[in-house]
């Protein structure tokens, strides 16, 4: 899922060239944009501070950059010690070219380091049952926000289902109000609708033998299904007039929502601060309202489960030097997610670090609630699906995308959204 990271120039510091860093030590490569830029910085000043003899040398990138940035490296045999990756199909490139670390091992001998962490964040980490990334940071679910302000006008109840859902969309277009904001023209964010749909209507079975590559896995009944419904609701008109051509980096999406043009919105968690800084007292004064997804009637799909970024993750170099290896896992077991790392994403970023446990830390904070909702959304999830852009092959994901716009602009059917997808390339 391409979530905006930020529109900071392209920096670097410390380094001794691309990949590499300074005699002895070790290099990694993170990417732009408060306020988690500034996190990550702190973690490896502190990291170097404890650690004078085994440096780690940072160098900065802005998100499009740094996809083509780090290709080109590992295909040169320049990456840095430590590799950002956000997991799934791209983290499995890496591993079949061989370029990267298997971990499963090492988190064996450090069983506190895996113990600590959400079970549901190494899904994207594993290929093939085995552990190539270690995750960190921040847990970013997909959510069903709500203008309780607007709820409230019309006398409704956020929808537990998908029944009451469809049964809303003529409640609010009645009253002069779009049932959903939507930034279609960024095509990621309609796909968050068809990640859901397939989860509730048939679990997650649905979309691992997609990812596995098994033949016709997009035909799936309940793959249809999702299908069928997302074109139901957009006939309905369910999203918000012209939303093909609103786009989700210019927070359109999130203002139709804030200002009550819009009662409903399902998004990544990461834009709770941007409405709440941008929102006006949306949010301090209590009117954003949260929920999970709704289950589908008749569907196998656990309500529990959730999508969207599992956790952020971090690779190991198989070319990187035996000197190299030992400072990043230094860096692994003791600079991510200790105690001044989580607190800093709680307090500075007012997200929730992938630590059980981390919401005895929420005490106090003004965000406790929404912090709360989505540690327990996130860790007690029976499955966690990553997005799928990130989860399938960049190929295939940009096949993807394109045949979501068609679908969402209704010019072309789910049989034929299943046929093409069915025949798009798998690697």
């Amino acid at each position: 899922m391409a979530v905006p990271i930020g529109a900071s120039a392209l920096a670097a510091c410390g380094t001794a060239g691309p990949g590499q860093a300074g005699s002895g030590g070790a290099s990694i490569w993170y990417l732009t944009g408060q306020p988690q830029e500034g996190i990550r910085k702190d973690g490896v000043d502190a990291f170097n501070a404890a650690h004078p003899n085994g440096q780690l040398a940072a160098t900065w990138f802005q998100n499009d950059a740094y996809k083509t940035k780090i290709r080109t490296a590992l295909g040169a045999n320049q990456a840095p010690t430590i590799i950002w990756t956000w997991g799934g199909g791209g983290l499995r490139d890496y591993v079949r070219a061989g370029q990267v670390e298997d971990l499963t091992d090492w988190f064996a001998q450090s069983p506190g380091v895996k113990d600590m962490r959400f079970a549901t964040a190494f899904g994207a980490a594993t290929v093939d049952g085995r552990i190539y990334a270690v995750p960190c940071e921040n847990v970013s679910p997909i959510v069903l926000y709500y203008n309780k302000q607007v709820f409230a006008k019309v006398g409704a109840q956020p929808p537990t289902t998908w029944n009451e859902l469809m049964a809303l969309v003529p409640v609010f277009n009645a009253a002069g109000i779009a049932p959903l904001s939507l930034g279609g023209q960024s095509r990621w964010t309609s796909m968050m609708w068809l990640e859901y749909l397939f989860d509730r209507a048939g679990g997650p079975a649905v979309f691992d033998a997609i990812a596995a590559g098994e033949p016709d896995g997009w035909s799936n009944p309940a793959a249809i299904d999702g299908l069928t419904k997302i074109q139901d609701l957009i006939r309905a008109g369910g999203f918000v007039n012209g939303f093909q051509s609103i786009t989700a980096d210019s927070n359109a999406d999130q203002a139709l929502l804030y200002t009550g043009k819009a009662a409903m919105m399902l998004h990544g968690a990461w834009t709770y601060g941007s409405m709440k800084e941008d929102g006006g007292d949306f949010v301090p004064g209590g009117n954003l309202g949260y929920t999970a997804f709704p289950a589908v009637e008749g569907g196998t799909g656990d309500p529990a489960n959730a999508v969207g970024n599992p956790s952020s993750y971090l690779a190991l170099s198989s070319r990187a030097t035996d000197e190299q290896k030992a400072i990043a896992k230094d860096y692994f077991a003791t600079a991510l997610l200790n105690d001044a790392d989580a607190d800093a994403w709680i307090t500075k970023a007012g997200s929730v670090p992938i630590v059980n446990g981390a919401n005895s830390k929420f005490a106090g904070s003004p965000d406790a609630g929404w912090l709360q909702f989505v540690y327990d959304l996130s860790s007690k999830a029976p499955t966690f699906a990553q997005s799928w852009d990130q989860a399938l092959p960049p190929a295939t994901a940009e096949v993807l995308l394109n045949n979501i716009e068609q679908l969402f602009g209704l010019s072309i059917t789910p049989e034929q959204f299943a046929a093409n997808m069915n025949a798009a390339p798998s690697s």
